[in-house]
């Protein structure tokens, strides 16, 4: 439907079945109407199968991104949410993988823990990581004024303080190297046929 009435879209995935569309989305880059982000966590699979089960692996997902970046699409990828002390240190390794896959532009998050979140986020850390729990647990306390959730508007996705800090430090100098995020554009926005739209005659 997207592709039919010229809707400009951007896609979000962690599995390879975007590949089932392959064909609807390489028409749709055709026409400058997709952008699509693989979210990528970690290259360690002991880590990804109990942070995302049932999921793609990284591995798979670069493949993915490789797959469709040669078929014109425009593709990035969302690195989220990092966690101080369990995978942030994986930010260049990510950025790196997926550039050379073909990616071209980047977004991350900063893990906070709203609500119900915050008491079933606990409860996994230390069922999965008893050895450095606490260590975790702190220093996301240390990224959000001394709480582990935050719904400010622009701090709430990058936490605040050294660790943070330094995370967005490393973003912002793996995305230069990479390359990352060079003169992107705005999704064609123009062409767009609302269903059943009819024509005028003059």
């Amino acid at each position: 439907m997207c592709n039919e009435f010229n809707q400009p879209v951007g896609i979000l995935t962690k599995n390879s079945g975007i590949l089932n569309d392959k064909d609807v989305l390489q028409e749709m880059a055709q026409k400058n109407l997709v952008r699509a982000m693989v979210s990528i966590t970690s290259f360690n699979e002991d880590l990804r199968r109990v942070m995302e089960p049932r999921t793609t692996t990284a591995t798979q997902r670069l493949k993915v991104i490789e797959e469709l970046s040669k078929a014109g699409v425009t593709m990035g990828i969302m690195m989220g949410p990092m966690i101080p002390g369990l995978n942030e240190h994986e930010m260049q390794r990510i950025m790196k993988a997926a550039s050379d896959a073909g990616a071209t532009f980047t977004a991350y998050t900063f893990i906070r823990l709203n609500g119900a979140i915050k008491f079933l986020f606990h409860d996994w850390l230390y069922k999965n990581f008893p050895d450095r729990a606490d260590k975790i647990w702190h220093l996301i306390e240390q990224s959000h004024n001394g709480k582990v959730n935050d719904s400010r508007w622009g701090l709430r996705m990058r936490g605040e303080g050294s660790i943070a800090d330094i995370v967005a430090q490393q973003y912002a100098k793996y995305g230069r190297l990479y390359h990352m995020n060079e003169g992107r554009t705005g999704l064609n926005l123009n062409s767009f046929k609302r269903p059943g739209q009819q024509y005028t005659l003059f």
